[in-house]
């Protein structure tokens, strides 16, 4: 493809001394396990995401599941209200846990989560919300952290997308991220990680990440004190995201500048239906609503340019959520958004000319 929608080359080029510095360092040690990378990680993590406390765990879904067996909500009597759009991993983490996820709708301006009918749609078997943040986007969290308060209901917040928009633990006392390798933070491989405030919190996370042993840090014991899963950041991917962390809130502004020239270039076209962002969004993907959707991808591809689909099918309609009691029709904005959206090439070194080279293209396919 001559224009990927993501291209991880530039950035293993850009920060090569520094992995690989951390690479031939952790082969002299031969430790790969919960060692000196990984707590190294940790700590600048927290510090650069404005945390007191970041867990490594082994993917961005065993972040939310391992917060979700940490806030006790872990039987099928007990549901979970997360948004309808977004990717299957956060209705299969919270299954993973052992609750019954549920879908509210979304804002069809943003895409975000919406907050009223999230609200609307808590009942007493609700235990937790899991408010997504949504393509580098942070959702009302403000107002959806202030019901979870009153309702007395457990926070997690899937912050997958969204590394660097905002000191998400101002709002809840767990926030999931993911470093799979196309996130703004990404590793070479899976990786996450969950930000909290509490020491306490942080303290229970470690133990239930490794198996539920010990006290929850080193040393560890063969004894499993609690029910924890085998959870655990390994050592050789925290010598890339040590590598990549210190470049995250300049490879973020790139994103934005990038964002802003094709909102430039595609406003004012009919066909073409933008997402209103704040100026929090760290724009891990560039979205549009767009008309003959599946036809305009036929036509950029046919132009070496790769687009994707974020996300073509709301959660409630797959079938390992049928237990969610929610049929089509029942979140129109989702469902319609799912027939229009296309995600168009971002990262942080895509060069300008290209972006404005996508944005030509798109024109002309509606042109025509």
């Amino acid at each position: 493809m001559r224009i990927p929608i993501v291209n991880l080359k530039p950035t293993i080029e850009e920060t090569r001394m520094d992995w690989q510095a951390n690479v031939i360092a952790l082969m002299a040690r031969g430790f790969f396990i919960l060692g000196p990378e990984l707590d190294r990680f940790e700590t600048s993590l927290a510090l650069a995401l404005g945390a007191r406390y970041a867990i490594g765990v082994s993917t961005g879904s065993t972040a939310i599941e391992v917060s979700l067996r940490d806030a006790g909500v872990v039987e099928p009597k007990q549901e979970v209200i997360t948004s309808a759009m977004t990717a299957p991993f956060t209705g299969v983490s919270i299954a993973a846990a052992g609750a019954t996820p549920r879908f509210a709708d979304i804002d069809p301006e943003t895409l975000q989560v919406d907050a009223d009918d999230l609200g609307n749609r808590i009942r007493k078997r609700t235990a937790a919300l899991v408010p997504v943040h949504l393509y580098g986007q942070p959702c009302e969290i403000g107002q959806i952290a202030r019901v979870a308060k009153q309702q007395k209901l457990k926070l997690i917040q899937d912050a997958c997308q969204s590394h660097g928009a905002l000191p998400f633990t101002e709002y809840g006392d767990y926030v999931a991220l993911s470093f799979y390798p196309t996130k703004n933070l990404g590793c070479l491989g899976d990786g996450g990680a969950i930000l909290t405030n509490k020491p306490g919190t942080a303290k229970r996370l470690r133990q239930i990440r490794d198996g539920g042993r010990g006290s929850g840090g080193l040393p560890r014991n063969q004894i499993a004190y609690v029910k924890g899963i085998n959870a655990r950041l390994d050592e050789l991917q925290c010598c890339y995201l040590n590598a990549f962390l210190p470049h995250l809130h300049r490879w973020n502004e790139q994103r934005k500048r990038l964002a802003r020239i094709y909102d430039e270039m595609l406003s004012g076209l009919d066909a073409i239906r933008l997402l209103r962002r704040t100026a929090d969004s760290v724009c891990h993907l560039y979205v549009v609503r767009a008309k003959k959707r599946d036809r305009l991808r036929d036509y950029l591809q046919g132009l070496g340019i790769g687009t994707g689909i974020h996300y073509p099918v709301p959660l409630h309609l797959h079938p390992a959520f049928a237990s969610s009691g929610q049929k089509k029709g029942d979140l129109p904005h989702a469902e319609k958004a799912a027939t229009e959206i296309v995600s168009l090439p971002l990262w942080p070194q895509l060069e300008e000319d290209r972006v404005r080279e996508v944005a030509e293209a798109v024109r002309r396919f509606y042109a025509k």
